[in-house]
């Protein structure tokens, strides 16, 4: 209780409050503008973003992995979801049918998760992300979203309206000058300052947009929070598209693998089977929770460590407080309406910026690799055809069987997947002479 009362906890609190906006609050966005939803279902996917997030915050700190890691909707699942919107636009697939397949998917593989946690097989799945995979992983992974935020940056539509879009040369010259002022203040402010570089950014872009080109249409009427089942489509059978999601799922570990690793240093303390088992249930059950309510999944977030080290409030009870408070926001409706309007241009820039600092966490773990000019191929072959699939247009993939196209046209699975393969069946250190 004392600790519930100190003032210091709730401004801690506070900072997390910002971490956990700046990372969630483009996401459910959006998820809902691919799928072109009307503004008020994009509110309501907001605010249960926030009401679930925050949720999941507290409950993984409390009973769960027991850390301060943010738990939210997966940047991984996110990258998977969008590029699979472009994809089924391209091959003519309804967005109702897409949807209703992503939902099976996500609720199955909320199961899997669950199962893995309870069963205790955490730990041998980590064993087949050695700092191989995850390396290609992380590149991959960054190469897609950035991608993916790129584009938004241009100003170019999601969903249908994306493939008649062009390049908004005025948007993109507000972009780009965002994109500036953020990697300015990432690299010389304050350590105080630079750690809201994010929030600044979206701020200052926020204002600056809307003073150019006007504020976004508000939905109108009373604001009030509402949950529909679905709002994705009604679940649908497409059996390629739910093995890609189920892929994804168990590709979504590595999230919290890298996350429970990266902060034993921090915690002086390595994670005990029964911290993996925790975590993996509860990122389960949420995980599922969101397929019900055509959300993002969630995983921790690998992103916290840097926050961690940055602040130093590695306590649980200030983080505890910033999971309460982005609930409360949650449920109030105006709030969400508010937020809802944020440009996509704006906090793609800004997201831009977060996620190009994968290629570091990716360069991290190949430096653990000893690559020499044999093995390199480890690594070469899933990384480079990953990247190669990544810019290839989906209309090349029409010959490829419906069941697997979903698979074989996602460059961020297939690299994974082939990283996966070729470390776990190859001795690569016994090929080749180390320079």
């Amino acid at each position: 209780m004392k600790e519930l009362l100190k003032s210091s906890n709730w401004l801690s609190g506070l900072q997390w409050l910002f971490f956990i906006f700046t990372n969630i609050v483009v996401i459910p966005i959006t998820v809902g503008a691919a799928f072109e939803l009307p503004q008020e279902r994009i509110v309501a996917l907001l605010q249960l973003s926030f009401i679930l997030t925050g949720i999941a915050c507290m409950i993984q700190a409390l009973i769960g992995h027991q850390r301060a890691l943010l738990e939210g909707q997966s940047g991984l699942w996110w990258g998977v979801i969008l590029t699979l919107v472009n994809t089924a636009i391209a091959q003519g697939m309804p967005l109702s049918e897409l949807g209703g397949s992503i939902t099976v998917g996500i609720i199955i593989s909320g199961i899997i998760t669950v199962l893995i946690g309870l069963t205790g097989l955490g730990p041998h799945l980590a064993k087949l992300f050695n700092p191989a995979v995850m390396g290609v992983f992380m590149f991959l992974f960054g190469a897609q979203l950035v991608g993916i935020f790129m584009k938004g940056m241009l100003g170019i539509p999601f969903g249908n309206a994306a493939q008649d879009g062009s390049i908004d040369i005025a948007e993109s010259m507000l972009s780009i000058i965002i994109v500036i002022g953020v990697i300015i203040i990432s690299v010389k402010a304050k350590p105080s300052i630079r750690q809201y570089s994010l929030l600044i950014g979206i701020i200052i872009g926020w204002i600056a947009y809307v003073l150019i080109f006007g504020a976004s249409p508000s939905t109108g009427g009373r604001a009030t929070l509402s949950i529909q089942l679905f709002p994705l489509g009604e679940p649908f059978w497409n059996i390629g598209i739910i093995i890609t999601i189920v892929l994804t799922g168990l590709l979504n570990t590595a999230n919290t693998f890298g996350a429970l690793r990266g902060t034993d240093s921090i915690y002086n303390m390595v994670t005990t089977n029964k911290q993996y088992r925790a975590s993996f249930t509860i990122t389960g059950i949420i995980t599922g929770i969101s397929g019900f309510l055509g959300l993002v999944p969630y995983s921790p977030y690998v992103s916290s460590i840097g926050f961690l080290n940055q602040t130093g409030i590695i306590k649980r009870m200030p983080f505890i407080l910033g999971g309460f408070m982005f609930l409360v926001i949650g449920l109030i409706p105006p709030l969400g309406n508010f937020f809802s309007q944020l440009p996509l241009s704006v906090g793609s820039a800004v997201l831009f910026v977060s996620y190009v600092m994968l290629l570091n966490s990716s360069l991290n773990f190949f430096n653990q690799v000893n690559f020499n000019t044999i093995n390199v191929y480890r690594s070469a072959v899933p990384l480079f055809t990953g990247l190669i699939i990544m810019t290839m247009p989906a209309s090349y993939f029409e010959t490829i069987p419906s069941i697997i196209r979903p698979l074989f046209s996602n460059g961020l699975i297939v690299g994974v997947t082939l990283a996966l393969l070729l470390e776990n069946l190859f001795h690569w250190d016994r090929y080749g002479v180390s320079k």
